[in-house]
């Protein structure tokens, strides 16, 4: 006889509390959220419950894009840092937020928790590489004034090579400078070998060698560099008119109808076609100028020079 009151006691405990949940404690009646986040009785207007917690977002959207836009809070993650910037980073300056120094003990405080974040961020070799190969290809990226994409772009490519373990036998600044070069080829504002070399720690064999390397064991689909993609840049340090940009243009197009650009390289015809630009738009600018911006020989710019002509005037080429 106990055994099944206690049974019906609680069976009539487990029914009152499941209508608490989804009924007015007071008439029985059907309980709903309103947009104040109150729970209310839609018969008898008690209000059950109030003030609950909003768990949605702080922001309003009107539209799906909008609301695509919004719909992260914090800083965007990254593949320009070993972390993708998911950790904490402390200011090197021992100031507080107002630009007031710290004291002596603070100063102390924030050196030892600088040092052990700095731990706690590169836990293992792969990482330490990683943070030393980033920092790498942002040095350079920043010494060639690369954009924002080709970073990203190289740091993805560095990241692909570390995950296939490519880099046993090689360096990490070779490998991370054949990321930037790929990168800056795929888009489409390529630097030359030589200005590679100039801002990287090693040879230009070792890293045209490690190119090669990576480019094939990553599938990565890189077109051959096109010597118009240097003018822009080229006649923007040389200080010439949109006119002389737009007639070097033209005579690559004519060049490559005529099949002058085959083998030649693709600096050097670009430094060929902007110095007779400049000369047939009657603009200044000398063989040593252009030499010193694309970083060529003056005697290979002579010689595309002359083709470039040639190809100009439909002769044949001897």
């Amino acid at each position: 006889m106990s055994d099944h009151l206690r049974i019906h006691t609680s069976e009539d405990e487990t029914e009152e509390t499941s209508e608490s949940q989804t009924g007015c404690p007071e008439c029985g009646g059907n309980v709903t959220t309103t947009s104040d986040h109150e729970t209310v009785c839609e018969d008898c207007g008690l209000v059950v419950d109030e003030d609950n917690i909003d768990r949605g977002p702080e922001w309003r959207a009107f539209d799906s894009a909008e609301k695509d836009k919004k719909s992260r809070v914090g800083a965007p993650t990254t593949n320009m840092m070993h972390d993708k910037g998911l950790s904490t980073n402390i200011d090197w300056r021992d100031q507080d937020a107002y630009g007031n120094s710290l004291s002596s003990n603070q100063r102390q405080k924030m050196q030892r928790l600088r040092k052990w974040n700095e731990r706690f961020r590169t836990r293992d070799s792969k990482e330490r590489n990683l943070k030393q190969a980033l920092g790498e290809i942002d040095r350079m990226a920043s010494a060639l004034g690369l954009p924002e994409n080709v970073r990203e772009t190289a740091s993805v490519i560095y990241r692909r090579a570390l995950d296939e373990n490519l880099l046993p036998g090689r360096s990490i600044e070779g490998v991370s400078t054949s990321a930037v070069y790929a990168a800056a080829r795929q888009a489409g504002v390529p630097r030359s070998l030589d200005e590679i070399a100039d801002v990287s720690r090693v040879e230009k064999d070792e890293i045209a060698r490690t190119y090669r390397y990576v480019v094939r064991e990553l599938g990565l689909e890189v077109a051959p560099a096109d010597p118009e993609s240097y003018v822009p840049r080229f006649a923007s340090s040389l200080g010439l008119s949109d006119e002389a940009e737009n007639r070097a243009r033209q005579l690559l197009k004519n060049a490559k109808e005529q099949g002058v650009h085959s083998g030649k390289s693709p600096v050097g015809l670009a430094a060929a076609a902007v110095y007779a630009a400049a000369l047939l738009t009657n603009e200044k600018t000398t063989q040593a100028a252009v030499s010193e911006v694309a970083d060529i020989s003056e005697v290979t710019i002579r010689n595309r020079y002359h083709e470039l002509l040639e190809a100009e005037q439909g002769l044949p080429m001897a």
